[in-house]
């Protein structure tokens, strides 16, 4: 049985892993932010940070503590290259998984772009901090895959997982 479709609407930190992107530059973060206003979802940060464990993390612990976003979403650094690292910063930091969005994820992405997906390290879910449940994904950096995240997983699903998220923080 489906849920009925949720109308809340969340204030979104965007955060680009890469060495070489600038927000000038930065076309998959474009693609994020357009998609997500779209849906009637407000950009309450947008920033980049290098690939570094250190610095990924801190950036994320700063965004999570932080009331007045609802949602963290990661483009970038999810590949299986030594400079890849935002799983490795990240997938401490949770306190839960949501298993299914990355084993959608690359199920989508197999249909579209064949065995290469299985290289993707595209992840879910949440970190608490201050009794707050903040979910985050993990999506690759490119402008493709961010589409194929936004439109088929995460966008259909974000208000009403948020509304669980916040019954549940009360």
């Amino acid at each position: 049985m489906a849920h009925a479709q949720s109308i809340t609407t969340a204030s979104i930190a965007v955060l680009t892993v890469s060495d070489t992107r600038t927000l000038d530059t930065d076309t998959s973060g474009d693609i994020a932010v357009s998609l997500l206003e779209t849906e009637g979802h407000s950009i309450s940060l947008r920033e980049i940070v290098a690939d570094d464990k250190e610095d990924i993390s801190s950036k994320v612990t700063s965004f999570a503590i932080d009331q007045s976003i609802d949602v963290i979403l990661i483009t970038g650094g999810t590949g299986p290259s030594t400079r890849d690292c935002t799983p490795d910063a990240i997938l401490p930091m949770l306190d839960s998984t949501l298993p299914g969005f990355g084993e959608l994820f690359r199920q989508l992405s197999y249909i579209e772009i064949g065995s290469a997906a299985m290289l993707s390290r595209a992840e879910a879910g949440w970190i608490m901090k201050e009794k707050r449940r903040t979910p985050i994904f993990l999506l690759p950096g490119s402008p493709k895959a961010v589409s194929l995240a936004l439109e088929k997983l995460i966008l259909p699903q974000l208000g009403h997982l948020l509304d669980l998220c916040r019954s549940e923080d009360r």
